[in-house]
């Protein structure tokens, strides 16, 4: 009954809104969150407390949609020139300019209010370091083949957060954290650039994809194999188990399938390969919880 007594107009608005902040692909938010995740247990050693679980489960929601608001701002008029973005609110006028950095603003005051409120002094020092980084980010591709080490930095900054929430400093098992989910961001994120590269190189948008060329499979796999290196440091440094080590093993058996997918280049299976990474996240993080649950 409630949707057919919001008029027409206003459910079409509500519907951008929600594509403007990618409410109907939680792919980013998932790929936040794992990593997110991983340093609230790991600094617990164990469950984290409710509060900072809530927090940064919904931080981690909210700052993936303020991020997504303020890059289609800074793509707004490149957007229309790619295949892959040419029906997004804001680049066909659905949506003003203006609406979409009102709501990065919104929503990052609200994601602030929450850590001054529920969190502690250095989370809260930390969190305008995240802030920075996801408001720099979209418009690094303008300016550097690099923009995916930003959006890494960016996606890895909750890891220091969550930890300095959890335990009240960040230590040097979270620095190893923050320095795998880098990498890791770098090469997925390459694969997710792969699929618009023919058209960024004829617009002028700068990614690693283009930047490697040829060579960005073999790259990849040498950041893929980074990330496993990292995180078995951090199984040793930390003092994990066997579980834990298996969630890293089957994170690389889906690095390889993901090469798979991507053998060709082809804009689907790039993509494919792209959304694979949830999936390995997910596997790291499932032999994490096993592990501390059964110590």
């Amino acid at each position: 009954m409630l949707p057919n007594a919001v008029p027409v107009h206003i459910q079409a608005r509500l519907a951008d809104y929600a594509r403007l902040l990618r409410l109907d692909r939680p792919i980013g938010s998932l790929l936040l969150l794992w990593p997110t995740y991983w340093a609230l247990w790991l600094a617990a050693d164990g469950f984290p407390g409710i509060g900072n679980f809530i927090v940064f489960t919904l931080g981690v929601f909210l700052m993936r949609a303020a991020g997504c608001a303020i890059n289609d701002f800074a793509d707004r008029k490149v957007d229309r020139h790619v295949r892959r973005t040419q029906d997004r609110p804001l680049t066909s006028g659905r949506i003003e300019a203006w609406e979409a950095v009102a709501l990065f603003a919104g929503i990052c005051l609200i994601a602030f209010l929450m850590v001054v409120l529920f969190t502690n002094t250095l989370t809260l020092y930390l969190s305008f370091g995240g802030v920075l980084l996801a408001f720099i980010y979209p418009f690094m591709k303008r300016y550097t083949h690099l923009p995916q080490l930003f959006l890494g930095a960016a996606f890895s900054w909750a890891i220091p957060m969550a930890w300095a929430a959890e335990a009240g400093e960040v230590t040097r098992v979270a620095w190893l954290l923050f320095t795998a989910n880098l990498l890791w961001t770098v090469a997925y994120d390459t694969l997710y650039a792969m699929v618009d590269r023919d058209d960024d190189i004829k617009i002028g948008i700068k990614s690693t994809a283009i930047l490697f060329g040829d060579a960005d499979r073999a790259v990849i796999a040498v950041l893929q194999t980074l990330v496993v290196l990292v995180l078995i440091m951090v199984g040793q440094q930390a003092e994990l188990g066997a579980f834990y080590y298996l969630g890293v093993v089957a994170m690389a058996c889906l690095f390889v399938f993901q090469q798979h997918l991507a053998r060709y280049r082809e804009r689907d299976g790039c993509f494919k390969a792209f959304l694979n990474n949830n999936w390995a996240g997910f596997a790291v993080f499932t032999g994490l919880l096993v592990d501390l649950i059964i110590r």
